[in-house]
């Protein structure tokens, strides 16, 4: 079995056709975890999983670059008690989102409140903004969660394993020299993603998919000087154990 860990089935791009990518997914033992970005992608992911008994789950979150939408909290409440996780959120400063810099602040510590009190596990979005982010959880004391996409140093990637987090590895190992993040990474803090539909392995043409994952997992493989089962064994025991799935 393969978890893509974060995946956007719940998004437009597949509104014509989700259930058959997700069937896709499931014929090939490739479990997902629908990630929300706003309010309603956060329903859709969880309306989603409600249609199938395993093998598709949910996260509820405000995206970063999403915070001039309300943060209700009651509502992704209500949406968490049938999610696992609370996420994706965090800090985005790519230059048009510096404008809302505090605002973004501001409602990742509500949602990590959020998180603590329906007590899952939290997916964090992390764009040039590590430093801001890693004062952040240290200060709010958060052990329980991911690093989404990672793309920092090998000293950022050290801290967040210090603090009991994973850190997750996508389509973004194809594009940046992420080697020794990946080599020097405990094999029981990294977990598989494919962030579909964006960043589609190199091999594949168009739209990502969760049953892509596989080209990560040969990716980590070759890095780690480890055989494929063995990358995929420990990161569907990690995703296992983090989601309780």
């Amino acid at each position: 079995m393969i978890i893509d860990t974060h995946a956007h089935v719940n998004f437009n791009a597949y509104k014509d056709d989700s259930e058959e990518v997700i069937r896709r997914s499931l014929a090939e033992n490739i479990w997902m975890i629908n990630v929300g970005s706003q309010y309603t992608t956060s329903k859709r992911a969880v309306e989603i999983a409600g249609k199938y008994k395993e093998g598709v789950y949910a996260a509820v979150g405000l995206h970063p670059i999403h915070v001039g939408e309300e943060f209700e909290y009651q509502k992704y409440k209500e949406l968490a008690n049938s999610a696992v996780a609370v996420g994706e959120i965090g800090l985005d400063y790519k230059a048009e989102y510096l404008p809302f810099k505090e605002k973004q602040k501001e409602v990742l510590l509500r949602q990590v409140e959020l998180a603590r009190e329906v007590n899952l596990p939290v997916i964090f979005h992390c764009r040039l903004a590590h430093n801001d982010l890693i004062r952040t959880l240290e200060q709010s004391n958060i052990r329980t969660g991911v690093i989404h996409c990672f793309t920092g140093t090998w000293g950022e990637a050290q801290r967040y394993i210090d603090m009991g987090l994973y850190l997750g590895f996508n389509g973004i190992i194809f594009k940046m020299n992420l080697d020794e993040v990946i080599a020097k990474a405990p094999l029981d803090k990294i977990l598989l993603e494919t962030d579909c539909p964006y960043l589609t392995p190199p091999s594949v043409f168009g739209r990502n998919e969760p049953i892509y994952t596989k080209y990560i997992a040969e990716k980590i493989a070759k890095v780690k000087n480890l055989s494929y089962e063995e990358i995929i064994d420990a990161t569907t025991q990690n995703a296992r154990k983090l989601f309780k799935i």
